[in-house]
């Protein structure tokens, strides 16, 4: 654990993210899963791997949103600190400043994305990683049904961690309550 600790602090010094970052923002620590199982391939094509429990209940939430003709897709599922530090990297290079972009996305080590039970989902005929998601029938059958399958929308509106509202990012959380709506 303490080795992970120190890990993130040097990835968090070379990008740039403050220290106060680890007390300030609300996210927890989140170390990087390994027993992993692939799922499918993204929209891209390419392979997404999840924890076994949690990709088991994406294929059976899937499968029950396709039989009521609802197409729910991947954009992303697992990813490394290190795949973490590069997304930054690439936004910093773009010109965005670390406060921006600590404003949509998860510092190296506090993505949901590293647990292997997170998902960031799209539908036909909507962009991905967009807000308009949330517009989307496919949006509309999660919140009404992701709570059976133990997932649950972790960046609503208005959401007390500061993070940007993320309509398409949702998590497998088996301790969550499947009544939930």
């Amino acid at each position: 654990m303490e080795e992970f600790k120190e890990r993130i602090a040097a990835v968090h010094k070379s990008l740039g993210i403050p220290k106060e970052y680890e007390n300030g923002c609300g996210l927890i620590l989140q170390f990087e899963a390994s027993d992993l199982a692939e799922i499918e391939n993204d929209i891209y094509g390419r392979p997404q791997r999840l924890r076994p429990e949690a990709g088991s209940a994406w294929r059976a939430m899937k499968g029950h949103a396709e039989n009521e003709g609802i197409v729910l897709n991947i954009v992303s599922a697992f990813r490394t600190v290190d795949r973490q530090s590069e997304i930054i990297q690439r936004k910093i290079d773009s010109g965005q400043t670390i406060s921006e972009i600590l404003r949509v996305c998860a510092a190296p080590g506090y993505s949901e994305h590293h647990t292997g039970r997170a998902v960031d989902l799209t539908t036909k005929g909507c962009e991905p990683l967009s807000v308009s998601f949330d517009t989307t029938e496919a949006f509309r059958w999660l919140k009404d049904k992701a709570h059976y399958y133990s997932f649950k929308l972790s960046y609503p509106k208005g959401n007390k961690l500061g993070i940007s509202y993320e309509p398409w990012h949702w998590a497998y959380n088996p301790e969550a309550s499947t009544s939930e709506s």
